[in-house]
């Protein structure tokens, strides 16, 4: 569809991420045993019909790099492409991106190189799965300036989000940003009967516009002082333009803390998730590994997703994500845990595969993980207990291991010894 250009926004330093972001961008970070969180987006265009998509990131960009070069190659006759703009020095700004509009500024003269009537920003930290066009049609038939896609949520979710208030016609009328409960009232908008009875009530913002070509450029290079489309470019618009909501009903989680991270994880992992990764119609795309299957020997597993090329055995693992080229030893057990993987095996030849982090990556015999993400490459010696017993909420090491909203994080490519207790 060549009247849209598509622009993912990879966000910053990931800080509510860490350390899962020490090593990689945000986008980078991998979901599911097998993706990343930029599979998201990029799967949603391309299942949209929409192939040409700026990716706009400005920390540990590397892997990253690496992923789409390998994951998004279209045909070299068309006019497809998924590119990386990293944020760059240029004679008119030395500075980094100081936000999602100024990021969407600096890489105007990419986006404006390209033929396109309408621009599609998006976030590169979301998991849900939308058919762009239909949200596209919408902005057409209401003829419409902005169009920022919302979901209903309760007054409890409320102070998390940018809420919109609207008109019958689907028209914004206000904007308040992460509003507190008590400043709810009034700021209510029409829903369906079912909405209003369960108490989805209030529009959030999901952070995914469209807007018109023309007034993009005005609003962005008009008003430079303007740095945040939530937080300035959105407000502003609303007094003089015509802003609409989409309503969405769908699956949609935000996935920018571990907590989120952690729980959107293990909900992929149960018997009927309110997120299919196995819709036919909307496959989520990622790079192509010529991968062997999974092995389970004599282990017991319930509720989890073992991803290509591991081995499990005599073991049990329960309500959790074990990611590609995962090892798990006999007699272990594994619960509520996500396991990133390995980018080489557990028995591999150290001389003939280059590695970043410890030889045998994955978890030896006899340890127990529970409530806990390990990263990729991260070996676990015999015996080990990585299990928050106390409850502790925040804390770690801050090398080895972090706590987070309760969750224990072994950080990537390290070596945990044997008989160690967290």
């Amino acid at each position: 569809m060549n009247e849209v250009i598509s622009v993912i926004l990879g966000g910053g330093a990931g800080s509510r991420l860490h350390p899962l972001t020490y090593r990689r961008s945000k986008p980078a970070v991998p979901l599911a045993g097998r993706y990343r969180l930029i599979d998201i987006p990029i799967s949603n265009c391309i299942n949209s019909n929409l192939n040409r998509i700026f990716v706009l990131t400005q920390f540990n960009s590397a892997s990253l790099n690496r992923h789409i070069q390998k994951a998004y190659q279209f045909d070299r006759f068309g006019s497809g492409f998924v590119t990386i703009l990293a944020a760059e020095q240029t004679p008119t700004s030395k500075d980094w991106f100081q936000g999602t509009a100024d990021a969407v500024r600096r890489v105007l003269m990419h986006i404006n190189s390209h033929n396109h009537e309408y621009v599609l920003i998006l976030s590169g930290d979301q998991l849900y799965s939308m058919n762009y066009q239909k949200m596209i049609a919408h902005h057409k038939e209401l003829n419409a300036d902005i169009t920022i896609a919302t979901i209903p949520v309760v007054a409890s979710d409320a102070p998390g989000f940018g809420i919109l208030k609207t008109d019958d016609n689907h028209k914004v009328t206000e904007f308040y940003e992460k509003p507190s409960l008590e400043e709810l009232s009034g700021k209510e908008s029409p829903v369906t009967d079912e909405l209003k009875e369960a108490g989805r009530i209030y529009l959030a913002s999901m952070g995914i516009y469209i807007f018109n070509k023309s007034l993009l450029n005005d609003m962005l290079i008009g008003n430079r002082a303007m740095h945040d489309f939530g937080k300035e470019v959105i407000p502003t618009a609303i007094q003089s333009q015509h802003v609409v909501s989409y309503p969405f009903s769908g699956y949609w989680s935000d996935i920018g803390t571990i907590k989120s991270f952690y729980d959107a994880n293990l909900m992929l992992a149960q018997p009927h998730p309110p997120f299919t990764m196995y819709d036919p119609k909307s496959p989520i795309y990622t790079s192509m590994r010529t991968l062997p299957h999974a092995k389970v020997n004599n282990a017991r597993i319930s509720n989890s997703i073992i991803a290509e090329a591991s081995v499990v055995v005599d073991s049990d693992v329960e309500d959790s994500v074990i990611g590609i080229r995962t090892f798990i030893g006999r007699g272990s057990t594994i619960k509520r845990s996500v396991i990133m993987g390995a980018d080489y095996y557990h028995w591999h030849d150290s001389d003939l595969v280059p590695r970043e982090g410890p030889p045998n990556p994955g978890i030896d015999e006899d340890s127990y993980i529970e409530g806990a993400i390990i990263d990729r490459n991260v070996s676990i010696g015999k015996r080990c207990r990585i299990f928050n017993k106390d409850h502790v909420q925040e804390g770690g090491d801050g090398e080895k291991f972090f706590i987070r909203d309760g969750i224990i994080i072994i950080t990537k490519n390290v070596r945990i010894e044997d008989d160690t207790i967290i």
